[in-house]
């Protein structure tokens, strides 16, 4: 969709050559966006333009990705239309021709949030450090520019693992809180450091697996899918007015948060160290 948009020059073989794929795929492609409701036009022999159906539309270059929890709350509206409505048909092709697949699978970011998700991609690739440049840290509040060897976008372009050179640990940053990215003309010297580790679905990040288990009102059954929609595939009815939630956490500080802000409406069931952390956590409050 890039290369076509503004297109007056590149023809489909060249195309197939940019993409490494054959002609007839290109072709496909083409029949997919018109298919879409896309305005496709041809420039003259072999040569095909998307042009804007009007002024002022985001260009295509910013169009990203939509995280997990966002794909799956513009899912559920498309699914709520009834299978009648035309537009839902329609909205999944549209999706479908720009993401390869009829569910959402990523999300749309701000411009600056894919510019520098854009230099991020180009120093992975070539393994080269990073300077996040302004970046907001979430414990102190400051904005300083830190020094990474960035290796791996997590899946909804949400956050980027980076060796902090300062420290000499992996962490997880997050894009939104980056004010620039600069890539630096270095090589990685911590390649064989760098380590990935998991993300629960209260977006927390660490090497354990923590088992949990939650028995919850409606209230906090509704207000636990609002604030982490993926929740909603691992809550079970419990009775006629609980349910349950069981899942793994790489680390306590998420889920211990949700339960001590809704404690009179969760009961926490066979999990010690959760209730551990509660009981340690809670003098705290009345510091």
């Amino acid at each position: 969709m890039t290369l076509l948009t503004g297109n007056t020059s590149l023809s489909v073989d060249d195309l197939a050559s940019r993409l490494d794929t054959t002609y007839r795929s290109i072709y496909r492609y083409l029949d997919t966006f018109k298919d879409a409701g896309f305005a496709v036009i041809k420039v003259r022999s072999g040569v095909y333009q998307l042009v804007k159906t009007r002024r002022n539309l985001p260009d295509f270059a910013k169009i990203v990705h939509f995280s997990d929890e966002e794909a799956a709350i513009v899912n559920s509206l498309i699914e709520s239309l009834d299978n009648t409505n035309a537009l839902k048909q329609n909205l999944h092709q549209k999706l479908a021709a720009i993401y390869d697949c009829a569910p959402v699978t990523d999300y749309v970011a701000k411009k600056s949030n894919a510019l520098n998700i854009r230099e991020l991609s180009t120093a992975i690739k070539e393994e080269h450090p990073v300077i996040l440049h302004d970046y907001t840290s979430s414990h102190s509040e400051q904005k300083r520019d830190r020094r990474i060897e960035p290796f791996a976008l997590t899946t909804n372009y949400i956050n980027v693992w980076g060796y902090d050179l300062e420290d000499g640990r992996n962490k997880m940053f997050t894009i939104s809180r980056i004010g620039e990215v600069e890539v630096l003309p270095d090589d990685w010297v911590h390649k064989d450091e760098h380590q990935q580790y998991e993300t629960d679905l209260f977006h927390m990040t660490g090497s354990k697996d923590i088992h949990v288990k939650l028995r919850m009102t409606m209230l906090a059954k509704n207000l636990l899918i609002e604030e982490y929609p993926l929740a909603a595939e691992q809550v079970s009815k419990d009775g006629k007015d609980h349910w349950l939630l069981e899942t793994d956490v790489c680390n306590l500080k998420g889920v211990g948060r949700f339960v001590i802000g809704l404690a009179d409406h969760i009961e926490v069931i066979d999990s010690p160290e959760l209730k551990n952390y509660i009981r340690d956590f809670i003098p705290y409050l009345y510091k």
